[in-house]
């Protein structure tokens, strides 16, 4: 369950901590006060999208702290998510240029990890999120999150893409015999032009590092040979006065021992110089100043330079380019074999694409009928007294889509005498409110925490007293964190929070404290209308819907 949040500089609130219990907590206040929010925040610690726009006015950047305790945690997650202690902490930040930060118990992780693991831990209901189930789409992902069969489906996705992509390059295949021969002419033109080229692996860096040299031949020479005349050469040459140093040393070091090191340098010089010569005399054999040469290697290079320009841009990817064209052409002649084949893969891929959307089929039809009895017994207390709800699942074998062959309808019926239509169709939207709730409690299975944000909306009344007894009903054994306008709601809370906000004409605060018995009294009076904290009718109402709410207190 959710220990502790602690949200810094997000939309209006600066700072914020609060420790919900476990049980019911109800979040009021004012409208605009900034319920929402809190909840918003605890979603974005979570992995929720973000945006620079939620860190507060004047602030650098925005942070936010979510601390679990890891009791309801399967072995499993513990050991995929390193969990080794009681708690685990969540936490994500976002500064004003948009790099954000995530961890797991100060590990560093991404987003997508936060939203995995966030999942396991939080069940969010958000608010106007009961419209969405209106959707077709909608609908049969909760019935298929439900059947656990989303890893069949993902199955289906996979097969219907595989369907489509041959099926794609079956028709591409059928080309009139007219495309067929421009085809096969434009790949023999450009075949025939890189193999008339004959580029070879290499050959164009080996030419970029050769004509320099070839461009410079001329004057290369003639330095070459003027330092080889200095250096070897002229009487007074580098080596001939080199060669008399060292012997005249040498001779010193006969006398001396002190200028052997000397003698030795210089003798090691002279093999030096000797190598510089020796070096010389091959690179001035190897210059090759023909200006035929270095036309041809031009000519040669600007060759490759087009081809790359054409076929490239490197000479790997001109090798790369004649090996596909000498497929495409194989594939053009012998295209009615070719056509064949794909079209018995197609066939194949379709065959098997129906056998998983009739097993999808057969599986969510099981599934409809245990989802409709569990959502019967959630959503009937809840003021539905002559409820009639049904899912219908329909096949259309002959147009399989990405997730099967089914259309999923939720139908629904409030009242007796009146058959179940499309829920789009009759619901209201406190009927919707309140159908999303009965889902939401079934589907939530394990995950200890769930967050309602104004699930009461559109209803009131003794139909609100209901959805409050039923949001402590679902509270048992779990926490659920609940922003809600409805005193009714808020009567049956086992924690309650109020939240305010405050401004001193330049800056906006946001605050949040838990109330006491009395000031919990003074709220649910003034959320049924009290003109003031003196109230002594709203006051005595809410202290009657607080005992009747609690009877066992």
């Amino acid at each position: 369950m959710l220990q502790k949040l602690s949200v810094r500089n997000f939309a209006v609130i600066s700072r914020v901590e609060f420790t919900p219990r476990p049980g019911l907590n109800v979040f009021t206040g004012e409208t605009g006060a900034g319920k929402s929010v809190a909840i918003s925040a605890l979603g974005f610690a979570l992995g929720a999208r973000g945006s620079v726009s939620f860190i507060k006015d004047g602030a650098d950047k925005l942070e936010v702290r979510a601390e679990f305790d890891t009791a309801g945690l399967s072995e499993e997650l513990k050991q995929k998510y390193l969990l080794q202690k009681n708690s685990v902490v969540l936490s994500r930040s976002l500064d004003r240029n948009g790099k954000g930060k995530s961890f797991i118990n100060a590990r560093p992780v991404s987003v997508a990890e936060l939203a995995e693991l966030g999942k396991c831990l939080v069940d969010f209901h958000g608010q106007h999120e009961h419209q969405s189930l209106l959707r077709g789409e909608v609908q049969q992902n909760l019935l298929d999150t439900y059947a656990g069969l989303l890893p069949l489906r993902q199955k289906t996705h996979d097969a219907y893409r595989q369907w489509r992509d041959l099926l794609a390059q079956w028709e591409a295949a059928q080309l009139s015999e007219q495309e067929k021969q421009r085809q096969l002419d434009l790949c023999a033109f450009q075949l025939q032009e890189i193999e008339a080229a004959d580029p070879k692996e290499g050959e164009d860096a080996e030419l970029e590092q050769k004509l320099p040299q070839l461009k410079h031949a001329g004057r290369l020479l003639e330095l070459c040979a003027e330092a080889y005349q200095a250096l070897y050469e002229a009487e007074d040459s580098a080596s001939a006065q080199l060669g008399r140093a060292a012997k005249q040393v040498r001779e010193m070091a006969q006398l001396d021992e002190h200028v052997q090191a000397a003698a030795e340098a210089l003798a090691q010089a002279e093999t030096f110089l000797s190598d510089a010569c020796d070096q010389l005399s091959t690179y001035q054999g190897s210059l090759d100043a023909d200006p035929n040469t270095l036309d041809e290697m031009l000519s040669r290079h600007e060759k490759l330079k087009r081809l790359k320009l054409k076929y490239g841009p490197e000479l790997r990817d001109v090798f790369q380019t004649a090996r596909h064209l000498k497929a495409q052409m194989d594939r053009l002649q012998n295209a009615q074999l070719v056509e064949e084949e794909l079209q018995k893969q197609a066939q194949k891929a379709r065959q098997e694409l129906d056998a998983l959307c009739e097993q999808l089929h057969q599986k969510r039809l099981a599934a409809a009928a245990r989802l409709n009895r569990c959502l019967e017994k959630e959503i009937r207390p809840l003021g539905f007294d002559g409820l009639q709800f049904e899912i219908a699942v329909e096949m259309d074998s002959e147009n399989p889509g990405p997730h099967g062959a089914d259309r999923v309808e939720f139908l629904f019926s409030p009242n007796p005498g009146q058959a179940p239509r499309p829920l789009r169709a009759v619901a209201s939207g406190g009927e919707l409110s309140r159908v999303m709730l009965g889902l939401k409690t079934v589907l939530a299975g394990e995950v200890p925490v769930m967050v309602f944000d104004e699930v009461d909306s559109g209803v009131g009344g003794r139909t609100a007293a209901l959805v409050g007894q039923k949001l402590r009903a679902v509270a048992q054994g779990r926490q659920v964190l609940c922003v809600t306008h409805l005193a009714s709601v808020a009567a049956c809370a086992d924690a309650h929070f109020h939240i305010e906000k405050t401004t001193d004409g330049k800056t906006t605060e946001v605050r949040l404290q838990r109330l006491s018995a009395q000031e919990t009294e003074k709220e649910i009076a003034r959320m049924l209308g009290a003109l003031s904290d003196q109230d002594q009718t709203a006051l005595l109402h809410a202290r009657q819907m607080l005992s009747a709410a609690h009877p066992a207190d």
